[in-house]
Formats: structure tokens, sequence, C-alpha cells
């Protein structure tokens, strides 16, 4: 009686997928300011971000710019190019160094119909953003701004990681005022206020140091 073949297909695992170029994919390094993706060019591809932190932003026909939202490491971005081929509506800039995987429109396509761990992993990645969407329309409805931006500058360092050492966090005043709904001079005087009580600390790259465990009391207030 022949002997059965034991071995059996490897798990695909999404994270590891990404992180090798191959067809379809290309891995890039970006610089800060450095652009990614450009309001206006054919939106053909998908962006995930190995390492570091984006901003999308909007230029308004009167020239006016507005960030209109915030990835970080393990999210997707540029999504939208998945459901028409209408050219890109923003502009993704890094924010600090990044490393990044574009995706080819077609690569993703195929890969979500071939691969139901991938599905589930870009499915959840969608999920948690749409939550975090809410919770910050409900944050700012219910909040002071100075909550907000205490709560901003937890979810961008994640605050889910240990709160006894400073996490860095590369961001502009006038940035974290946009997303916020606030003045920059408004949040430059709540950054003093925390730096003073201990919350965050600068290094000596003018980083922001986030102390997320002493930063959670402002929430909590």
């Amino acid at each position: 009686m022949p002997s059965r073949d034991k071995t059996t297909k490897a798990e695909f695992d999404p994270k590891a997928y990404l992180e090798r170029g191959g067809r379809g994919l290309t891995l890039e390094r970006y610089q800060r300011h450095q652009q990614i993706l450009v309001q206006g060019d054919p939106a053909d591809a998908v962006g995930f971000i190995r390492r570091g932190c984006v901003k999308a932003t909007i230029l308004s026909g009167h020239g006016k710019e507005a960030i209109v939202g915030i990835f970080r490491q393990g999210q997707f971005f540029g999504e939208s190019c998945l459901g028409n081929s209408r050219p890109r509506t923003s502009t993704v800039v890094a924010l600090d160094e990044c490393l990044v995987t574009l995706i080819t429109k077609e690569t993703m396509l195929s890969m979500l119909n071939s691969e139901p761990a991938f599905s589930r992993f870009f499915l959840d990645q969608l999920l948690s953003r749409n939550s975090r969407l809410e919770g910050d329309l409900v944050d700012q409805l219910t909040h002071s701004s100075e909550q907000r931006l205490a709560r901003l500058l937890l979810l961008l360092v994640d605050a889910d990681q240990d709160g006894d050492r400073p996490i860095p966090l590369s961001l502009s005043q006038e940035a974290l005022a946009d997303m916020i709904g606030t003045t920059r001079s408004r949040v430059s005087t709540f950054m003093n206020k925390f730096r003073e009580k201990g919350f965050i600390s600068y290094d000596s790259h003018g980083r922001i140091q986030v102390y997320t465990a002493l930063l959670l009391t402002v929430i909590g207030s």
C-alpha cells in the first residue's frame, strides 16, 4: 500500500508576503516629506506600510490643503483604486523615513480572490480603521481639544505598547492641529503643558517622545 504524502501546504503569511518583493510588488524606501502617491496621478497601486507613518492630503481647487488621514506601520493606503480607475483623489506623503510595499491593482485583486488569509488580513485592517474613524467622530463631538490631542498622540504611537518607555513620533504641530480641528497655537500650549507634566519629551532630533501610561490620564480626566 503506497504511503500517504504527509507534506502539507505551508500556511500563507500575508505580512511575510508583503515584506518581500515579487511580481506586482515593489519594496520602496521614502524619506521624510517625500511623496508616495500624488493627487491626479493614475490610481493603479495600493500601499502597505512596513515601517513609518504617512499622511494623506487633499488639495482643493483654491489651493488649500487638508489632511484626510494618517496611516501607520501595518496599515494599507490607496485602496480606493480597487473600486475604480479614476485618478488619485489625494496625495500621500511620508511623515518620517518609511518602508513601503507598493502592490499593483491587478496583483491586489488577484491576491484577494485567491488567498483567503490575505483577504482576511486586508479586511481586518479596513474594519480596524473604520472603528477608529467612528471613535474619532465621537472624540470630536464629546471631548475637549486637549483630550483629543492626547488621544491622537496615543493612537499614533499605538497605546498598546509598553507605557513605561517613551515612543518617538515625528509630526508637526500644524499637522496635529489639522487632525483635531484646532489651531497650532492651542496645540503648542497643550504640548508645553504635557511636557511640563512629563507626559511627553523631545529627543535630540526634535521628535516627540510619548509616555503612553502618563498621557492616558488626560483622556480620563
